[in-house]
């Protein structure tokens, strides 16, 4: 059996957005450490938008890395609220478009360090209700999906939720 064994949770951390935990852990040969878990509240849903052959993407900066990259629409679900009409919303805040929803893929991106959890969905029909935030796009762009892999050998998709419902998108595509 190689599962580990969690004696306990001690928390050192915590806000709104996020707690932090010091788990005692026993792993299969009998070593006993603490190991930390990042545990947020909530979980989060993210969009790969197809429109003839196109996707929809941002292009971000994010200063916790201090890198400009290309990122589908993404966020974090509400009190009371589904994947589903978090993925609608989001999409339409983030790209002034809305989107109908069908899920792709649930990752749990940082699985040895974190719970989180991200609902991926494949969004069709897209119509143009307004513009897209500045707040969280420097520009919004229809990019056509056979450009994808180019993009990510060039690193201009860093986000590690992008590149996994990306290549996810593509490859059960084919």
């Amino acid at each position: 059996m190689t599962q580990w064994t969690v004696h306990g949770t001690r928390r050192i951390y915590e806000s709104e957005w996020m707690s932090v935990d010091l788990d005692d852990v026993e792993i299969p040969e009998g070593e006993r450490f603490e190991h930390h878990v990042l545990r947020l509240p909530f979980a989060s849903t993210a969009v790969v938008v197809v429109r003839d052959e196109h996707v929809l993407l941002l292009w971000r900066h994010r200063f916790t890395t201090d890198v400009w990259g290309w990122e589908i629409p993404a966020g974090r679900l509400e009190a009371g609220e589904t994947a589903e009409t978090a993925a609608v919303r989001e999409t339409e805040e983030e790209t002034g478009y809305l989107v109908g929803v069908e899920p792709l893929v649930t990752i749990n991106p940082l699985n040895g360090l974190s719970s989180h959890t991200t609902h991926v969905f494949v969004g069709t029909g897209a119509v143009k209700t307004g513009e897209h935030d500045p707040a969280e796009a420097a520009r919004v762009e229809w990019v056509p999906l056979d450009e994808i892999p180019a993009m990510i050998r060039k690193g201009l998709v860093p986000c590690g939720i992008t590149l996994a419902a990306l290549t996810t998108y593509l490859t059960l595509k084919a």
